[in-house]
């Protein structure tokens, strides 16, 4: 059996505000692309279908005709919730999904029941555990304590008891969605933390075959049977010097007989830029960059005018401008002395944060913009009606 584990769509994500919709269709088309070439019997996804548990109605629409290709090609489909995901929406319609071979599994309570594949050597048991919020599953399922580990440990004793009953032939396979200890994160993950505990030790899935995580945005190989294969695009600049893809898994007469990587489309390229304007904008070296996605840390001693307008003439795609977060300053201002105004204290964090002072222009537009934070419109309506004329009085 031909498995294709993927994770992490985040359908209808954004990346600073700039639309992937288009990019996350073309991931899409790849993975039909891959069923056919690589002869793929089953697409895994392991949680994060969707970016917010109320997606867009793009999202939807695009995981709908994800799930619609899908289940007319030769691949039948297991799909389980995570934390981005809402549990209820995602899994509306399961039962009808199930008889065009796309299996989704959203519910705690279906832990333990596999969807039981099968090949010419036999069972396979695929376990999707969908994302456990061990708050809600405390009481329930009488953990002890408040953990991912705790629930996940749970969930794993459930799907134990359900293989020992089965032929020891059954090859085993687990979907879950958490942050499994020896991994790395990105800054492109909603922390999972409860009681400041999110970290799941290995050994939670010992004795299967192989285990498909997702959660984090990276790929990872944690030991031969238990992988991340990461988003299919990257979600934030710490991303960008990972490689996206899927991992398609071969499953023998007795257990994982390999995992190949196979490369996701990369519809615009990361980079992460650092030096002076002057540099930056005269360097030769960079111009194989020019096309990417950029964001650039400026480290001119002093901060340059209209830096963003000079970087995007250059790196048109330039999405992020920041600068050093400068040591502890020993002669950082002191606080605003007693009664000074608005406008004096903004003009003293100009100077401090540029190095010199605010231009003629840029303190008036700073008067400006303390005088429309002070002004009150309902005041005008006051003194307008004030001044009014009494009715029938003269005009």
């Amino acid at each position: 059996m031909r498995i294709l584990h993927t994770s992490d769509w985040h359908l209808g994500r954004s990346f600073h505000r700039e639309g992937l919709l288009g990019h996350q269709g073309a991931f899409v088309d790849h993975l039909l692309e891959v069923v056919e070439q690589e002869a793929v019997d089953v697409v895994v996804v392991s949680g994060d279908v969707y970016d917010r548990a109320l997606p867009h109605v793009d999202a939807v629409a695009l995981a709908d005709e994800a799930f619609a290709r899908l289940a007319a090609s030769r691949a039948r489909v297991v799909v389980s919730s995570g934390n981005h995901d809402s549990a209820r929406r995602l899994g509306f319609g399961s039962r009808l999904m199930d008889a065009a071979g796309v299996f989704v599994r959203t519910d705690a309570s279906s832990v333990g029941t596999p969807v039981l594949l099968g090949d010419r050597h036999g069972d396979v048991a695929i376990h999707a555990i969908p994302y456990l919020d061990p708050s809600a599953l405390l009481e329930p399922w009488s953990l002890g304590h408040r953990s991912h580990e705790a629930a996940l440990s749970e969930a794993m004793r459930r799907v134990r008891a359900d293989l020992a009953a089965r032929p020891a032939t059954t090859r085993s396979v687990v979907l879950a969605h958490a942050f499994v200890a020896g991994a790395t994160p990105s800054e492109s993950e909603r922390d999972i933390s409860v009681g400041g505990v999110s970290r799941v030790a290995t050994t939670v899935f010992e004795g299967v075959d192989y285990t498909a995580l997702g959660h984090l945005h990276g790929r990872h190989v944690l030991s031969e049977g238990l992988r991340y294969s990461g988003s299919p695009l990257a979600y934030s600049f710490s991303e960008a010097d990972q490689v996206k893809g899927s991992w398609l898994v071969e499953l023998g007469a007795t257990g994982l007989v390999s995992s190949t990587w196979i490369d996701a489309p990369v519809p615009r390229r990361l980079a992460r830029l650092s030096g002076t304007l002057h540099d930056l904008l005269a360097d030769p070296s960079l111009t194989h960059h020019e096309h990417d996605w950029v964001q650039v840390t400026l480290t001119d001693p002093r901060r340059p005018a209209r830096a963003m307008e000079q970087l995007r003439r250059r790196f048109p795609h330039t999405l992020v401008l920041q600068f050093p977060i400068p040591a502890a300053d020993p002669q950082a201002p002191p606080r605003p002395a007693a009664g000074a105004g608005d406008h004096a204290i903004a003009l003293d964090f100009v100077r401090h944060v540029r190095g010199t002072g605010a231009t003629a222009a840029e303190s008036a537009l700073l008067q400006e913009a303390v005088d429309a934070c002070c002004h009150d419109p309902d005041q005008d309506v006051l003194v307008t009606a004030a001044a009014a004329p009494a009715p029938g009085g003269a005009g």
